[in-house]
């Protein structure tokens, strides 16, 4: 039973929305782990546009402030998949930015809405074209207009913001406490870059394991990605095929993930099939009470993988990147009925 849950307050006020970032909870899973390991999830919805993704956006506009890069009223302009171009227009927004977004035709409508509604513009390229088609098509517009190009994919404010809060985060709320496992997917690589820096010094015992797309296996496959002087894709990476795992693995091997490939920050990288992913996602919000998307399913899929084998007693920590409302057009939400079902129906009738 317990006593009545109480809340203290944060004991601060805000001057923005963008001092909200970050900061974010790890949350024991206390149903659906294998019972012989402990796993935790960090819940990056929390972030005040509900994805991990607020994190890079705030320091690419704020690292581009403090070098002179971005000039007040400035359009910015980035393509996305989605998550950083709801970061980014929420920074912008708040700071006065025009944002235009380019994306492909194929990520959620959701996302599209969520970036408009908040005063952003999105311009749709063909799914043809795909990932390193809506890069082009950014760099165009910042070319012809003289906007800002973001670059998410190659700009070093992306792994250096995870460096300085995500990986600070988890030493922290661990602190004196096992860590055996972090696991992680990755999409500009700017989360598992970042916080590799930090754990490898601060937990060289932790085992950082990185997932990806069964049928979309870049960093599996081993082989090198093409790119131009600015470290941007030249071409699409041979080993990408199409995936359902929204914001993750784009078709080509981003310059900021380049840097863990290089100095090896992960042990290990495994193929996961997006449907186990959904599949995870769908039990981690009906018998956890905690709402993630696909990737974040797709992470936690390949952590209760790792874990069936894992030493008795094994800590886990599993990204979770977003929030299940991000989806509600997309696949992971095909099963779920908008109609009352029959027993529903029967309740309604009784």
């Amino acid at each position: 039973m317990g006593e009545l849950y109480r809340t203290e307050g944060r004991g601060r006020l805000y001057n923005s929305i963008t001092e909200t970032v970050g900061d974010t909870p790890s949350v024991r899973l206390n149903r659906i782990a294998p019972s012989h390991v402990t796993m935790y999830v960090k819940v990056e919805s929390f972030n005040p546009l509900a994805s991990v993704k607020d994190r890079l956006a705030l320091n690419i506009i704020e690292a581009a402030e403090r070098e002179g890069r971005l000039q007040p009223g400035q359009t910015v302009v980035e393509a996305t998949s989605g998550n950083t171009g709801i970061g980014l227009a929420m920074v912008c927004a708040a700071k006065g930015y025009p944002l235009v977004i380019t994306m492909v035709e194929t990520f959620s409508v959701e996302r599209r809405r969520l970036m408009r509604m908040l005063g952003a513009k999105v311009v749709l390229t063909p799914k043809e074209e795909k990932g390193t088609g809506m890069v082009q098509k950014a760099r165009k517009l910042a070319d012809q207009n003289g906007w800002f190009f973001a670059q998410q994919f190659e700009t070093a404010a992306n792994a250096d913001i995870h460096e300085s809060t995500t990986g600070q985060e988890i030493v922290a709320d661990f602190e004196g406490a096992r860590l055996d496992y972090w696991v992680t997917g990755y999409g500009t690589g700017g989360t598992v870059t970042g916080v590799a820096r930090v754990l490898k010094t601060a937990r060289p015992d932790c085992k950082i394991i990185l997932s990806e797309p069964h049928n979309a296996a870049l960093i599996g496959s081993g082989l090198e990605q093409a790119r131009l002087e600015d470290g941007s894709p030249k071409e699409s990476h041979p080993a990408w095929q199409p995936h359902m795992i929204q914001g993750w693995t784009p078709d080509f091997i981003p310059q900021v993930l380049q840097e863990s490939v290089d100095q090896q920050h992960f042990d290990q990288v495994l193929p996961v099939n997006g449907e186990d992913g959904m599949r995870w996602a769908t039990r981690l919000a009906a018998e956890e009470g905690i709402l993630t998307g696909i990737s974040g399913g797709s992470t936690l899929a390949t952590a209760i993988e790792v874990a069936e084998n894992a030493p008795e007693g094994s800590v886990f920590l599993v990204m979770l990147p977003d929030t299940g409302e991000r989806y509600l057009s997309t696949p992971l939400f095909e099963s779920i009925p908008a109609e009352m079902s029959e027993e529903e129906q029967a309740l309604a009738d009784s």
